[in-house]
């Protein structure tokens, strides 16, 4: 097996432990509210700090990958959220679960810049989509897994135990990965003379006009950098909302034991999974017959059409089998376009790629944060959840318009 397909496993793994982590916070909602006598507003702002702290942590964690490279920058950071993950099970108040989950957040959000860094020197040109739709597939699965896997261990063990438990698991990661990954095929040992030739022949060359230092000016200049920011923004805040709020909504909509709707949440993530894969392998595809920008922009339009229609679905769904089909199909949507968002930052960050893809992270959560706090209060005013879902429909018909806009080809000078 070649050593590259070892780093993109390694990223797999990765992707899967991040959303691991970040989703038993809805699964343990319940019973989290329960114990600290929170109401569902105090939860959407429990739910949404993380966001928060992941939102602002993205360009420095980014800009650290760039410097340091992914070696240190991943395996330092994921010991750091792992240590939070477990100090979530001690928590005994609002105030203090709210700065630990803000540390949570930012914590985590150096693993996608992380590794969007890592893809750039590891990972040849024509096999950047699928290697990145295979990385956040592993982000659904993780959260696809997790639902039932978790309403298990609180169950038979609480909340405050599985969150221990998580945060052991990362750390093992950590030593693993520092163990076995080098920031450039050049350093690694192990690697064959000849995969290392490949790798280096194929994968992005760097322009020798190139300036060694991204400046903000380069990032806000950049018609490219504006399209990728605001559509990130809109998928982020579709997907999120399957991340915190869909297991809670199912369980209290369609009357449905915790077991039950750990089942039924989990067919969106399952369905983000293969939008992900079906992304990721359009992207390679299309770029193998010599159209780049083609390739990164129709699996993104595709993908924000049907997220679309899968939310305008939710509204007229009125039950438990109907609901989960309309957000299957919304979320399959989304994933479709993650492929294409991270690939387009590689492009164009090229070695400021950990830079570039957190600016275009920290965009996507803030929509993120947003969505976790207008669940609840639209829920509340409107009366019902109709008016969150036609709003999210909005945004990802705008996105679809800025897509239209991306010339990959030119980089941060577009």
């Amino acid at each position: 097996m070649k050593g590259r397909y070892f780093v993109a496993a390694g990223m797999f793994l990765l992707a899967l432990l991040l959303y691991v982590d970040r989703v038993c916070i809805s699964v343990a909602k319940e019973s989290i509210a329960g114990d600290l006598m929170l109401s569902d507003k105090q939860m959407g702002w429990v739910l949404s700090i993380f966001a928060l702290g992941y939102a602002l942590f993205q360009v420095p964690s980014g800009w650290l990958s760039d410097k340091y490279g992914p070696r240190k920058v991943l395996a330092g950071i994921v010991s750091v959220w792992s240590v939070f993950t477990a100090m979530t099970g001690a928590v005994s108040g609002f105030f203090n679960l709210l700065l630990v989950r803000f540390a949570f957040g930012a914590g985590e959000a150096g693993a996608f810049p992380g590794m969007a860094r890592a893809t750039y020197s590891w990972i040849p040109l024509k096999e950047r989509g699928t290697v990145t739709g295979l990385n956040f597939s592993g982000s659904r699965l993780g959260a696809a897994f997790a639902l039932p896997f978790v309403a298990w261990l609180i169950t038979d063990f609480g909340w405050r135990n599985a969150f221990l438990v998580l945060g052991g698991i990362g750390v093992v990661w950590a030593v693993t990965w520092w163990f076995a990954f080098r920031d450039t095929p050049e350093e690694h040992p192990a690697l064959s003379a000849a995969e290392r030739d490949e790798i280096l022949a194929t994968r992005q060359q760097v322009d020798p006009d190139e300036p060694d230092k991204l400046t903000f000016s380069d990032l806000s200049g950049s018609k490219n950098m504006w399209s990728v920011v605001f559509q990130y923004f809109c998928s982020n805040f579709t997907f999120f909302f399957a991340l915190t709020w869909l297991f809670p909504y199912f369980k209290e909509t369609y009357n449905l034991s915790a077991m039950d709707a750990g089942w039924y949440t989990s067919a969106p993530f399952i369905a983000g999974a293969i939008g992900n894969w079906v992304g990721g392998g359009m992207i390679d595809n299309i770029f193998r017959k010599g159209n780049m920008n083609l390739s990164r922009k129709l699996p993104a339009i595709i993908g924000f059409s049907l997220a679309a229609l899968g939310l305008i679905g939710c509204v007229f769904a009125h039950s438990a089998l109907v609901a989960v089909i309309a957000i299957s199909v919304a979320i399959f949507g989304a994933d479709m376009t993650l492929p294409p968002s991270w690939t387009l930052c590689v492009d164009i960050g090229r070695r400021s790629a950990g830079a570039v893809s957190g600016t275009m992270n920290m965009a996507g959560n803030i929509g993120s944060f947003l969505t976790a706090l207008a669940f609840p209060y639209l829920t509340a005013w409107l009366g019902g959840a109709q008016a969150f879902f036609y709003f999210a429909a909005a945004l990802n018909v705008l996105a679809i318009f800025l897509w239209v806009r991306v010339k990959a080809e030119e980089g941060l000078s577009y």
